[in-house]
């Protein structure tokens, strides 16, 4: 009698041998279906990929329906069956939405509702390529003793909708609300359920939303598309650089432009930061778009290496446009902003700075050097200042000042330290 493993709480049943292959197996990229939303494409790794379960997370208002279903009417007019099902607002209020994007001749299907096994049946019969859920946690399955919202809920939903992504080779797309913490609500198993993780995010006050890719099988992680909010919806912003600088004014304190890397693409972004005698016993640190965190480490290396104290000073640090920041790579250009505001000293314009700042002042080489400087010479900047040591590549067409610690910076750029 040939038993089963040996495990107790299996018991003596014997399973299914699994088929095995090496790591030379030869696999064919899956299929993708394009958008013709080039930074939606981009993010998503190339297209949609068949069978592929995706969560899309953002603020309230943020614009998330308004991508989607401009999405589903590309996805529709490209050929594939799509689906909208809509937990939130009844088909009306969708229809209305969509004639004021002039969306209203694509061939999407459109349903209201939320019982998950009235959405699962539909969808058996109807086989699309892709179907949106707007959102999960509006989703009700009858199986689960608990209010459509709850941790059970979502879980559950989350679980039956991937499944049936899986089994029958539809494209699913999860919306998923975000708590105060920015952090998509409900069990976060469910980001491990899913294959992509995107984010869409931007200020309310500012036209720029940005969606950002921080979990994807089928592409490359912390990848962005950039899109501006306009009146006849989301418009796709080709070259984000141009305009995240294209309100910058005139020479001033506290300006400085950072190169950065958001995935695979180049980004020019300024940095504005306001150094202010403070009436408060306890100074002010304020960050807008950067890491607090990162900021004060910043303001302790510029006064034990530098000795430039901000005692006394209200500090306050802005990414213009509204992006986020999180690459350690700007250190350089937050010191300069920091230092150009507390000494009132404008920096030369056509100058990009970028580099990472060690606890011993000493500056550290940042990756693709050599496209944040292709970026900076393509939209007309003439100078950057580097950490020594890093790579640029032979041709980089600007005039580079490189330094290896933050007190020759210091020294050579404002005269003290």
């Amino acid at each position: 009698m040939s038993r089963g493993p040996g495990s107790k709480s299996l018991g003596g049943k014997r399973g299914t041998s699994l088929p095995l292959t090496d790591l030379a197996t030869e696999e064919a990229p899956p299929p993708r279906t394009r958008s013709g939303l080039e930074e939606l494409d981009r993010v998503l790794g190339g297209g949609l990929v068949p069978a592929s379960a995706i969560l899309v997370g953002g603020d309230p208002g943020i614009g998330k329906s308004t991508l989607l279903l401009q999405a589903a009417a590309r996805f529709a007019q490209a050929g594939l069956k799509t689906v909208y099902i809509s937990g939130e607002e009844a088909s009306a209020q969708v229809r209305m939405r969509a004639e004021r994007l002039g969306l209203q001749k694509a061939p999407v299907q459109l349903a209201a509702a939320t019982a998950l096994r009235d959405i699962l049946t539909t969808m058996e019969e109807q086989k699309p390529g892709l179907v949106i859920i707007d959102s999960v946690q509006t989703m009700w399955a009858d199986t689960v003793d608990s209010a459509p919202g709850s941790v059970a809920q979502v879980r559950a939903a989350a679980h039956e909708l991937t499944s049936f992504a899986k089994r029958t080779g539809t494209s699913v797309i999860l919306v998923g609300h975000v708590t105060k913490e920015g952090q998509i609500a409900g069990p976060r198993v469910i980001e491990h359920m899913v294959d992509t993780v995107l984010y869409f995010e931007g200020e309310r006050g500012h036209q720029f939303r940005i969606l950002r890719s921080v979990k994807n099988r089928f592409g490359p992680a912390d990848e962005i598309g950039v899109f501006e909010m306009t009146g006849a919806g989301l418009a796709e912003v080709a070259n984000p650089s141009a305009l995240f600088l294209s309100g910058r004014g005139d020479p001033s304190p506290g300006s400085v432009v950072f190169a950065g890397i958001e995935g695979t693409r180049p980004l020019l972004v300024e940095m504005q930061a306001l150094v202010a005698p403070t009436p408060h016993s306890q100074p002010r640190r304020a960050v807008v778009g950067w890491d607090g965190a990162r900021l004060a480490m910043i303001l302790a290396v510029l006064e034990a290496r530098c000795g430039i104290p901000f005692a006394g000073l209200d500090v306050y640090l802005n990414v213009a446009g509204g992006l986020r920041v999180s690459e350690p790579a700007a250190d350089l250009a937050v010191a300069a902003a920091l230092l150009s505001a507390r000494e009132d000293v404008a920096l030369p314009p056509e100058t990009v700075i970028f580099g990472e700042i060690s606890l011993s002042g000493a500056l550290r080489p940042v990756g693709q050097m050599e496209n944040r400087l292709k970026e900076a010479q393509k939209l007309g900047f003439t100078c950057a200042v580097v950490p020594a040591g890093g790579k640029t590549g032979a041709k980089s067409g600007l005039a580079l000042t490189r330094f290896s610690d933050l007190t020759g910076f210091v020294g050579d750029t404002f005269g003290a330290g």
